[in-house]
């Protein structure tokens, strides 16, 4: 039997491929995606942000772009498409095509090209990093990404409760079935501390996350709390990272990024 995982294609200009997956929606992994590329492009790094959630784009409005348009060229017959820029990071997203309101009622073959231009139709140039939010679930995309490019590695996003756990234990076997190396999870939503207080709340019932990882000798990149700033801003079309750059919660993700780009120093 044919390996499928054989045929993987490298995009030119791209060293590394990052996929961010949760085994569900609902956790922040959209709000996780876009500022974790923005922590990566303050450290100093070229970064693409492909948004490959086909069916419920979330990345244009969360930069504030929900009526920007690509431009498109001919290139000896070939359609390539110019990514928007946002605070300094290349943008792709089907909500860049169609209208927000406007469902995208595909079967699979045409959600697979619609990958497949993401991918090399798109002038993405030179990259460090390309982060790919996925959709929620283990589904389509993420085997399309698996056998058409080499991915360096996948981070799943969770939060504290069990009832988010048992998901994410599914994002993780989904990447161990790819064969994408896991490079660990995010714990969205970790805490709240009340402004001027120093005591962290737990605002939902403390899971057994830490056993899991603990267990599967999975890393933990970061905790980042829940603060009304996050959702605020990237409601008005400025992730939290690029609104408040010196902000404690731009710090969580800068430290998330070092930690990530640690864990792949020549790959």
């Amino acid at each position: 039997m044919s390996n499928p995982f054989a045929q993987q294609t490298a995009i030119p200009g791209i060293k590394k491929i990052i996929l961010v997956g949760s085994g569900k929606g609902g956790v922040g992994k959209s709000t996780v995606a876009a500022n974790l590329a923005l922590a990566l492009k303050e450290a100093g790094q070229k970064v693409g942000l492909l948004d490959a959630d086909i069916y419920g784009p979330s990345i244009p409005r969360m930069f504030g772009a929900l009526h920007q348009r690509p431009t498109f060229t001919d290139e000896g017959g070939r359609t390539r498409i110019q990514p928007l820029v946002r605070h300094g990071l290349l943008l792709m997203s089907m909500g860049f095509i169609v209208e927000e309101n406007q469902a995208v009622v595909w079967r699979g073959p045409m959600l697979f090209k619609a990958v497949d231009q993401f991918l090399r139709d798109v002038i993405w140039g030179e990259l460090d990093y390309l982060v790919v939010d996925l959709p929620p679930g283990t589904g389509d995309v993420v085997l399309t990404l698996a056998q058409k490019v080499p991915v360096s590695g996948g981070i799943v996003v969770c939060t504290p409760q069990n009832l988010a756990l048992v998901d994410a234990k599914k994002a993780v076997d989904m990447f161990k079935q790819v064969h994408i190396p896991l490079l660990g999870v995010i714990e969205n939503m970790s805490y709240f501390q009340p402004p001027g207080g120093s005591d962290r709340v737990q605002l939902f019932p403390r899971g057994e996350l830490n056993s899991f990882l603990d267990t599967n000798k999975i890393a933990k990149l970061g905790e980042i709390p829940f603060e009304t700033a996050i959702g605020l801003s990237s409601e008005a079309g400025i992730p939290i990272v690029a609104a408040e750059p010196d902000g404690s919660t731009a710090g969580v993700f800068a430290e998330v990024a070092r930690r990530m780009m640690d864990l792949l120093p020549n790959h």
